[in-house]
């Protein structure tokens, strides 16, 4: 069934050349705003013919670190050290990103799990149908900055995926690793179907992911790795010129085969992480403890690792509920090729 045209429109001309800042305008109406719209920030640097890459924050608006090296970025890039075009839109999702929250306060909606979207659903699915339907289209390569905000530290890394095509698969990872965060990883997801990451797969896209910290903040370090990768990201592509810039340490490889990487909490209660975030862990170790908060005397829950890897994610706040990932391990690997 063909859908109708977004009512998302764009103040900015994607087609022509220099540098244009605008928005996307997403009509709206509320107790706050019976005629208003839902201003998303957008720049477009366009220098005559080549390819055009797109790049996203804020697609959780609690995730700091892409947001805040995109909106560097779109201060500084000039049109005259672009061969292409780049558009650049630290905060996909504003409105969660104006209350730090993952989610939209306007309709609850997690913009990473609404792909490929409805031009007649809710705020967050209007959004992700305008990506999907529109910004993807535009471009050849994608880089969406994410981090664990403000309930996950995630060690930084950049991401591809397993796909059927081996071609964009390769181009995709040659991209993860020459972002150059200390981490380059083969990402496994537990439900990728409404992922922003599927919807610019399934166009024959490249398409690479970050995780660039967490804890609902920012670090000078991290911020280096962000923008440092933001920019080797452009070169490699072919958008802007200059020398890639790699870690200080070489480059560590990591795989992802499927969800036992994934440890989940099956109770609620305090938390103690006894494995520090990097750190390397053997199958059957203890990762945490959970700690019943309503008496005293009653022996905490011990969660194991069931494989052995390195902890690249774990919770960030020491409440947990059950459902809760509280820790992540992956397999360091020679190569991922």
């Amino acid at each position: 069934m063909s859908k109708r045209p977004s009512p998302i429109s764009a103040t900015v001309d994607f087609d022509a050349d220099g540098v244009q800042h605008g928005f996307l305008k997403l009509p709206i109406s509320n107790d706050e705003s019976a005629w208003g719209a839902v201003m998303i920030p957008v720049t477009v640097v366009k220098n005559g013919d080549g390819p055009s890459a797109l790049l996203t924050g804020g697609n959780h608006g609690d995730e700091y670190e892409g947001i805040t090296a995109l909106l560097k970025l779109a201060n500084t890039l000039k049109a005259e050290d672009v061969h292409g075009r780049v558009i650049i839109v630290p905060m996909m999702n504003v409105p969660a990103a104006k209350v730090g929250r993952r989610t939209s306060p306007m309709d609850g909606g997690n913009l990473n799990r609404s792909f490929p979207g409805n031009p007649d659903g809710t705020v967050t699915e209007q959004i992700a149908d305008y990506f999907t339907r529109y910004m993807v289209p535009l471009v050849d390569v994608v880089l969406d900055l994410h981090s664990g905000g403000r309930t996950l530290d995630i060690i930084p890394f950049a991401a591809s995926h397993l796909l059927d095509n081996k071609d964009q698969q390769r181009q995709a990872l040659e991209g993860a690793k020459a972002f150059g965060a200390p981490t380059a990883m083969m990402m496994f997801e537990l439900d990728a179907a409404r992922l922003f990451d599927t919807a610019v797969e399934s166009q024959g896209k490249i398409f690479v992911a970050t995780e660039l910290g967490g804890g609902g903040t920012t670090t000078p370090e991290r911020m280096e790795i962000a923008e440092r990768g933001v920019r080797n990201f452009l070169i490699h592509y072919g958008l802007v010129d200059g020398e890639l810039a790699g870690p200080s340490q070489p480059q560590v490889y990591v795989d992802m085969p499927d969800a036992s990487c994934y440890v989940q909490s099956e109770h609620t209660g305090l938390l103690e992480l006894t494995v520090t975030l990097g750190e390397m862990v053997e199958k059957g170790e203890v990762l945490a403890r959970v700690y019943d908060m309503t008496r005293t005397g009653a022996m905490p829950v011990e969660y194991h690792a069931q494989r052995s890897g390195v902890l690249v994610a774990r919770r960030f706040p020491s409440l947990v509920n059950m459902g809760d990932t509280i820790a992540v391990i992956a397999e360091v690997v020679d190569s991922l090729d």
